[in-house]
């Protein structure tokens, strides 16, 4: 590629596809995988994984756009999220939509009023907040907390009667990015154990079982996915003992994926800006910060991101005897990628490379900020650029009504 395109993200769709493989290989069979478009919304990303049989798991109105533009069909769209509006659920009804997961009563009775008023057969998984966490290595937990994710066990238990309308199955997500197999086994297995209890209390059961992901991945850090090739065994048998009939489809058990699937496929390609000394330590700035990657990072909701940051074909770091500040070009001191990054020597526009970002990478990212252009984003196929676009912050005027 060429590198005047700095600042850009790259997309390698081969390296999809081997993301692809490596889970499904992982997973058991037979078992649905949903695509978690907030990984990565690029139409070239989710058109490769709807190529490969992924369903689309979205969060949003846009998020479903960018699925149906990718080609997935609104029937393979799972629609989650703890504060969808009315609006959005009747157009996502209306455009074909039929299976919601909802966190109350008040989500039910929202689909059912969709579902009404467009005259289509919309049915619910109902997510679950666990009473207690798996344990076991949590990047970000999502269940046994508090929680706007899913109704508690408890809650289903006391009143099953609030939960049985247009009810087609359980959502269970208890957190992302697990370190290894035996953590994953162990949300699964707590995921399966909570489902086979809730559905005898509901007297029903289910058509679908989402068992979540939380498969890891490197982000901006050197690395490699890593391979699960006991875990589909393990987890068959957790299901075999729990719900017998999954191996003939009933219930159907689905698995959901953003960050394994796309986080190796993506490097961000970024220009030296300038390199300087102040207080004795060098500074490198470059010509992205927080608005191009790692934004909830600058906004201290997570921890410090220091990236690995690539000289040309680098597998690696290569690093330098003293600690550089790495820092974007906001004003702001907000803006800084790393404070003891360790970094060769570096010229001004020169171009670095920060590898495994394709999930979570731009559109995480404070990219208003500022307002400086966003980078382009290059999708790369068999080693050729298939496309370059660049993603722009319009404003409109809503129509006004007269009064």
């Amino acid at each position: 590629m060429n590198c005047t395109e700095a600042p850009a993200y790259v997309y390698d769709l081969d390296e999809v596809r081997r993301a692809h493989g490596l889970l499904k290989s992982a997973l058991p069979e037979p078992s649905t995988l949903f695509y978690s478009v907030k990984a990565n919304p690029h139409p070239a990303v989710v058109g490769a994984l709807a190529a490969l049989g992924c369903r689309a798991e979205v969060s949003s109105s846009g998020e479903l756009d960018a699925a149906l533009a990718a080609g997935v069909r609104a029937s393979d769209v799972l629609y989650t999220g703890p504060g969808k509006r009315d609006a959005e659920v009747l157009g996502a009804a209306r455009l074909g939509v039929r299976r919601f997961s909802v966190d109350s009563p008040a989500g039910l009775r929202q689909v059912a009023r969709a579902a009404d008023e467009s005259d289509v057969d919309a049915r619910c998984l109902v997510r679950v907040n666990a009473e207690t966490a798996p344990g076991g290595g949590q990047g970000l937990a999502m269940t046994g907390v508090t929680s706007a994710f899913g109704a508690d066990a408890e809650w289903i238990t006391t009143d099953p009667g609030a939960f049985r309308d247009r009810f087609a199955g359980f959502h269970l997500y208890a957190g992302s990015n697990l370190t290894d197999a035996d953590a994953l086994v162990a949300q699964f297995g707590h995921a399966i154990a909570t489902a086979r209890t809730l559905a005898d209390v509901l007297g029903a059961e289910p058509e679908l079982l989402d068992l979540g992901g939380g498969f890891p991945a490197p982000f901006a850090k050197a690395g490699d996915l890593v391979p699960f090739p006991d875990l589909g065994e393990r987890v068959a048998d957790l299901l075999d003992a729990a719900f017998p009939g999954w191996r003939s489809g009933t219930p159907e058990v689905a698995f959901e994926s953003g960050r394994y699937l796309t986080s190796t496929c993506g490097s961000l390609l970024v220009r030296v800006a300038d390199v300087k000394q102040s207080h004795g330590q060098r500074v490198v700035v470059l010509e992205s910060g927080i608005n191009h990657l790692g934004g909830m990072s600058g906004l201290r909701r997570l921890p410090p991101l220091v990236p690995d940051v690539l000289t040309g074909d680098a597998p690696g770091p290569v690093e330098s005897g003293d600690p550089v500040l790495l820092v974007g070009p906001l004003c702001t001191p907000l803006d800084t990628w790393a404070r003891g990054a360790r970094l060769p020597e570096v010229t001004r526009g020169q171009v670095l490379r920060v590898p495994n970002v394709g999930a979570y990478g731009l559109t995480a990212s404070v990219v208003a900020f500022l307002s400086h252009p966003l980078p382009s984003e290059v999708v790369v196929e068999d080693g050729r650029v298939v496309d370059v676009s660049r993603l722009e912050l319009v404003r409109t005027h809503p129509t006004r009504t007269a009064t």
